[in-house]
């Protein structure tokens, strides 16, 4: 079983690679969709960190909102202002202040709802493997928060989704503003 695993995975790598572009890039209108079991441990662990923080951040919001959840914590993975893995930014705290308030306020605890978590790994999947030819709701932002705190950041809001604001710093937004004019 693991042999037929394992040449699934290889053909759905082979696959996505002929999909690419001269320039490195997944074409647009290829989405690649792996199943969790395809992976190794390696990537569950990122998914399942992805997963967590869709789910308690975002669980029961609009699907955009929930990818674009997504988007942030893969726009930080990408970014170097932040750890390299999705685990790493996941779990990252700033002054012994957690990045993702389900971290530090009890809500990891809770037994998550199984069906609506089984989206957000669905969701995680999706994010993970096509970040760079799927578009981002969030569009480049950083950082989030509820519609009712009011951190006061000096950042440029990018967009509203569901109960969330979305933010990047000022100098990110005019590249990313740049970048998608191409």
């Amino acid at each position: 079983m693991k042999f037929i695993t394992t040449v699934l995975l290889i053909i759905v790598v082979i696959f996505a690679y002929l999909l690419t572009s001269a320039h490195g890039k997944m074409l647009t209108s290829n989405i690649v969709s792996v199943p969790y079991e395809f992976l190794n441990a390696k990537e569950k662990k990122e998914i399942d960190c992805l997963a967590d923080n869709i789910y308690y951040e975002a669980g029961y919001e609009p699907k955009e909102g929930r990818i674009a959840v997504a988007a942030v914590t893969i726009n930080r993975v990408k970014s170097n202002k932040f750890d390299s893995t999705v685990c790493g930014v996941v779990k990252q705290k700033t002054y012994g202040t957690c990045q993702f308030s389900w971290l530090c306020d009890g809500s990891a605890a809770r037994k998550p709802n199984a069906n609506i978590y089984n989206e957000a790994r669905e969701l995680a999947l999706y994010v993970y493997f096509n970040h760079g030819v799927i578009e981002d709701p969030s569009k480049g932002a950083l950082y989030y928060h509820a519609d009712y705190v009011n951190p006061r950041w000096k950042l440029d809001k990018t967009t509203i989704i569901g109960r969330h604001i979305f933010y990047k710093p000022k100098e990110d937004y005019y590249i990313y503003a740049r970048q998608t004019k191409h």
